[in-house]
């Protein structure tokens, strides 16, 4: 399941993804409002989203953040591994934290290991194809 700090910065990204290219910097209280985020969360995943490389932040009164590449650069994938970690829902499946299951007899033979894999590579295929541009292309045309 998606918790809500991933939704948050799912949210967050799609109000900068919004914005115009090359625009001001977009105050942390504008997102907050636009997202309906509450401002300390906020604070600490765009911290961990400007720590991953995906958004850059200017301080100061004309201050804000903006995304650090361009929205059909960003995907969901991206951002949900980055709050969250890896996609698959077992260790043994994992592509970036692989651990082996403790009560696992024989991975070669794990029905539940095969059936994590094609949940893992079809979730993965999904996430990854959907960038913040898309996204933000589909709600503008369903608007």
């Amino acid at each position: 399941m998606l918790t809500q700090r991933s939704r948050y910065a799912l949210r967050a990204m799609l109000v900068l993804a919004s914005e115009k290219a090359g625009g001001p910097p977009v105050p942390m209280s504008r997102i907050a409002t636009e997202a309906e985020i509450p401002r300390k969360f906020l604070e600490i995943i765009l911290g961990e989203l400007r720590n991953a490389g995906f958004v850059l932040s200017t301080r100061g009164k004309a201050g804000g953040f903006h995304l650090a590449r361009p929205a059909h650069l960003i995907s969901f994938g991206d951002i949900i591994r980055t709050i969250e970690g890896p996609l698959a829902l077992v260790p043994c499946v994992s592509r970036t934290a692989y651990k082996r299951c403790k009560d696992c007899r024989s991975e070669a033979n794990c029905a539940i290991r095969r059936a994590m894999m094609i949940v893992r590579d079809d979730t993965a295929r999904i996430l990854d194809g959907t960038s913040l541009a898309g996204a933000t292309a589909q709600d503008l045309a369903a608007a």
